[in-house]
């Protein structure tokens, strides 16, 4: 924003009327603490009359909700005067002089007059007020505006159409017939000449519809006294409007925002479909940047000139230098870019991410207080939190900094040069130096000394017929699962160590027997007659199930086992049954009755 000549040179001081409740809102929020175009309405104000006076010379006038209003924007530097009991403007401008009166500060001459839900009041139409106040030597001046509709707003009745002189100020109840067609309406922004304005404060009165103290009514005694009002209209009726609804508020974010991106696009910036961008009203970007659709830029987020912002990306209080390219889908909060880096697709950098000229940030990376120096690259699926990290590093696909030990973050500091392979865990605090290597799926937890190469990662077992194994167990596990065997949780725990039996004991026979009993766990049939068949035939009868899983491996891929008939009944002797031979087989003795 523009800086005008300060105001107090005239003995001017900013008044910003925001203690109100906001009911229509429906909302817990005070009214003057919702945002539009990124920050909250009340803070747009305070910004414009900053351009004017100093923060020493605005008072903001508090009341719903004071110590919320209080903190959101104490940060600027305002003073602040508590009204209590909301009883109107006029009593807000009682608070005021009070305020002044006990704390024996001097009362400026002038007093502008703003309030705290409008915030597309420009400071040129400020200034321009305070001009036209100065000029005419005014009591009391007035901005206004003329809507298309002027229904359900106060009307600013003068002299003559084309004269600056104000005769009063009319609420919409009180217009008569005639002057219901009064077009020109107020916009509750003010200056006054301060000792002509404390001076009729008390004799404000109640005696309206709402039972308030209007500051409107000093129009009309100001006159009676043979006081200049004189009125101002404003270039743009949008400036002057506030929101009282949800709805009203979004239109105001709306208009907001298209002409933050209107503002850019006329210094030289290619917004592909503006009307889907989120653009904050502090955001600059540089001449021949381009801007996809569905970019959302926030806060206080600074943009050099020749990048390109790929759809999806949001991009909040960060500063990206020159030439960089966002690819789509990135997140920025509060990082630092260098010019010529490269980052995303669906990159992450968190705040105190500070990016090197030429570095890569690529897909699936997270960063965070971290320094990546010049040309390094970490181009997959990374964490680098708490980390220097310097010039022309590779990092490996999947490579973490283990930064945070439950109760400390600790640092993790990368020399120049220095490759970490992929899958690698630098557990902090640690050094790596200068051309280091690290081998891909090392745990590092000691320091590597420049041009080391450093390999933390556990020694290989290679275990033979472990995957056929494991492989059998799934299957028993997926067969129970789905119901193929009736069993109860002891026949279940019975399964398991079938099957390892059934392994043990034919590798055992010899190997081309081991080879035929994994065969015959690899058949989705025989497996089937395994456990529909055998199993609960034997598993009952708590019969020596390595001798069953014997003679099953011995047939069952070659479909040679007779086992035509039901389960016994408890107590029937089970008649014997002859297994076919073949090679390594025996056919079993009958069993006993029980």
């Amino acid at each position: 924003m523009r800086n005008y000549p300060p105001m107090e040179a005239s003995g001017f001081a900013v008044a910003i009327m925001a203690a109100g409740k906001g009911t229509r809102l429906k909302s817990k929020r005070p009214k003057v603490l919702h945002e539009v175009g990124g920050r909250a309405l009340l803070l747009h104000v305070i910004a414009a009359a900053k351009t004017l006076v100093p923060a020493t010379e605005i008072y903001c006038i508090i009341g719903h909700e004071a110590d919320r209003v209080r903190a959101a924007v104490e940060p600027t530097g305002v003073n602040f005067v508590l009204q209590e009991e909301q009883r109107g403007t006029g009593h807000a401008m009682q608070v005021l002089k009070a305020s002044f009166e006990l704390s024996g500060a001097p009362v400026p001459q002038h007093l502008l007059v703003l309030s705290g839900d409008v915030p597309l009041i420009q400071p040129e139409t400020l200034a321009s007020l305070r001009a036209l106040h100065l000029a005419e030597q005014a009591a009391m001046t007035i901005l206004t505006a003329v809507p298309p509709d002027p229904t359900g707003y106060g009307r600013v009745l003068r002299v003559a159409p084309h004269s600056p002189e104000v005769t009063a100020i009319v609420e919409q109840k009180a217009l008569t017939p005639e002057q219901l067609h009064a077009p020109e309406i107020n916009s509750g922004i003010y200056c006054f000449e301060a000792a002509a304005l404390f001076a009729k404060l008390d004799l404000l009165s109640t005696e309206n519809a709402h039972g308030e103290f209007y500051l409107t009514d000093v129009a009309a005694m100001l006159v009676a006294d043979g006081k200049r009002v004189v009125a101002l209209q404003a270039a743009s009726v949008n400036q002057v409007l506030g929101a009282n609804t949800i709805a009203e508020m979004m239109h105001l974010d709306q208009a907001m925002r298209a002409e933050a991106a209107n503002r850019l696009m006329a210094q030289g910036v290619t917004i592909f479909r503006p009307d889907t961008c989120v653009i904050d009203a502090a955001v600059t970007v540089g001449p021949d940047t381009i801007l996809e659709p569905y970019v959302q830029l926030l806060g206080a987020t600074q943009i050099g000139s020749d990048c390109r912002i790929r759809s999806h990306s949001v991009i909040q209080n960060s500063t990206l230098a020159d030439n960089v390219t966002v690819r789509n889908g990135c997140i920025l909060d509060g990082a630092q870019v260098g010019a010529g880096a490269i980052l995303g697709p669906y990159a992450h950098l968190r705040p105190e991410s500070n990016i090197g000229e030429q570095a890569h940030v690529g897909n699936f990376c997270e960063t965070k207080k971290v320094t990546l120096g010049r040309g390094s690259k970490a181009n997959h699926l990374s964490y680098l939190g708490d980390a220097v990290i310097g010039a022309g590093v590779n990092i490996g696909a999947g490579v973490i900094t283990c930064n945070y030990d439950g109760v400390h973050k600790h640092t993790t500091t990368i020399g120049d040069g220095v490759f970490v392979g992929s899958d690698s865990t630098l557990v902090a605090p640690i050094r790596l130096g200068d051309g280091a290597y690290v081998g891909a799926g090392s745990c590092i937890t000691h320091p590597v000394p420049a041009g080391a190469l450093a390999i933390g990662r556990a020694h290989q077992s290679t275990r033979e017929g472990w995957a056929a194994k494991r492989r059998a167990r799934a299957l028993v596990t997926n067969l129970i699962l789905k119901d193929r065997i009736e069993a109860d949780r002891h026949e279940c725990e019975i399964v398991q160590p079938l099957v390892e039996d059934l392994i043990q004991h034919a590798k055992r026979d010899s190997p081309q027997a081991h080879r035929e009993a994994l065969d015959v766990l690899k058949n989705p049939a025989a497996v089937d007659r395994l456990f529909s068949v055998i199993v609960p035939r034997y598993a009952s009868r708590k019969s020596n199930f390595s001798r069953i899983l014997r003679l099953t491996g011995a047939h069952l891929d070659r479909a040679r086992v007779d086992l035509v008939g039901t389960q016994p009944e408890q107590g029937e002797q089970t008649p014997p049954r002859t297994i076919a031979p073949g090679p390594y087989r025996f056919t079993p003795p009958p069993e006993k009755a029980e």
